[in-house]
């Protein structure tokens, strides 16, 4: 049966699966969520795993999946539920003051994120076809901030779902690659730690990567912008009906979205592993620099399939970056926001995002060390992850936000779970970097 243009995924049953149409309809915050966790800086980090311990940290992708598709499921569900996003409950429920640090240091840690984000970019274009890598730069922030302010929202949403294509390049660098497969599966399932501050670090910059909070914030409120964006739903407080269904198509959406993401930071770590870890290429500071070492080493195919996904899935996690952080700022502000409005609607809205991919741009041609601003962006998110977790799952629980909805048994332990390993890795990353 044809799907038609109105088509709700949560028309779906709760029971009989998705057919292979439909369940393409089902995928949408939960997918994008995922798929722009594989941001350039990702692959750099992914990379740099794979190149200087080989498939030694593989394991992590399978330990972190679960955690990181609870983490994404709860702040989805929170959106869903409630009709707002996080900063939205934080300005309901929580502290003035708590409410304004989170805020301000996700708007930070996202706009030196995405200048580096539009740097490797550039970077990798530039490695296709050689030019001005300063025009690139312009270039790739006049797209990403077109798409965000004149493309009408259901059309915005279908472009990020075909920029998660560009994903499927380092499954075909993957092939490409010779792979040592009993060695990836002795590490994959099995574990081996070792005690030295090189891999702690490692370890915790791949989790630090892999559970970010300006994901937490982008999903909740894309759950909330396809609210207005499906005539038929109401926020589950006032229609509790609607639950079953919604938790269900929120349940297959993220889990789908995370898998295919960390199924991604896999295949680049095994192909750094096999290529560049192989010929002793053990220092990866950039995910351009990864693409160039892969050529000489794994051929001209692996190097044009790794930059062209390089320049696509930035194309996909800028517009996260800077939309995240005005979704933040906006509701914590009491703006008019989302991408279902017009620009002329919500003005604010709209003027964060080009003002924080245009800061992000201006980086770029500063003093600054793009090497040493990813890295304090990266610790800046680790900060901020912890508090903005904890406080996700308290909100979770309350009875008083979440009504009859509030997360309960597995869901709740994987995402207690998922908090505490976070902040052992935040601790772990502060006291490797004294």
């Amino acid at each position: 049966m044809a799907l038609s243009d109105d088509f709700d995924p949560e028309d779906l049953s709760p029971v009989v699966p998705p057919t292979k149409p439909r369940l393409l309809k089902i995928l949408g915050p939960g997918l994008i969520t995922g798929a722009s966790d594989d941001d350039p800086s990702g692959i750099a980090t992914y990379s740099q795993a794979g190149a200087q311990f080989g498939y030694a940290l593989s394991w992590t992708m399978l330990f972190s999946y679960p955690l990181m598709s609870a983490a994404q499921m709860i702040s989805a569900r929170i959106g869903r539920t409630t009709g707002h996003g996080l900063a939205g409950i934080l300005r309901l429920h929580y502290p003035n003051w708590l409410l304004q640090a989170v805020v301000v240091l996700l708007l930070v840690a996202n706009t030196i994120n995405l200048g580096a984000d539009l740097g490797a970019m550039a970077a990798a274009l530039n490695l296709l076809l050689p030019g001005p890598r300063p025009l690139y730069i312009i270039l790739f922030a006049g797209i990403c901030i077109y798409m965000q302010v004149f493309l009408q929202y259901t059309r915005y949403v279908a472009v990020l779902k075909w920029l998660t294509l560009a994903l499927f390049a380092y499954f075909a660098a993957l092939i490409a690659t010779e792979v040592d497969w009993g060695k990836l599966a002795s590490h994959l399932v099995i574990p081996q730690v070792h005690w030295s501050t090189d891999y702690l670090t490692a370890i915790v910059a791949v989790l630090g990567t892999t559970i970010s909070p300006y994901l937490f914030f982008w999903q909740s409120a894309e759950e909330v912008e396809d609210i207005h964006a499906y005539p038929r739903r109401v926020n589950l407080l006032d229609a509790p009906e609607q639950g079953k269904r919604a938790l269900h198509r929120i349940e297959i959406d993220t889990m789908v979205g995370m898998a295919l993401s960390n199924l991604v930071a896999l295949a680049i770590i095994i192909t750094s592993a096999a290529n560049l870890n192989f010929y002793g290429i053990t220092d990866i500071a950039t995910s351009a620099q990864a693409a160039e070492a892969l050529r000489p080493v794994a051929g001209p195919f692996a190097f044009w399939v790794f930059t062209i996904g390089i320049v696509g899935t930035g194309l996909l996690a800028v517009p996260v970056l800077a939309g995240s952080a005005a979704y933040a700022i906006g509701e914590a502000r009491r703006w008019p926001i989302g991408f279902s409005r017009r620009w002329q609607e919500a003005k604010a809205f709209y003027g964060t995002i080009a003002l924080a991919t245009i800061v992000g741009m201006i980086i770029n041609f500063t003093a600054i060390n793009p090497i040493k601003a990813l890295y304090w962006s990266a610790v800046l998110n680790g900060v901020i992850a912890v508090p903005v977790m904890v406080t996700m799952m308290l909100m979770s629980v309350r009875r008083d936000i979440m009504g009859p909805f509030a997360v309960r048994g597995r869901l709740l332990a994987l995402g207690w779970a998922s908090t505490i390993i976070m902040g052992v890795a935040v601790v772990g990353m502060l006291a490797t970097a004294i």
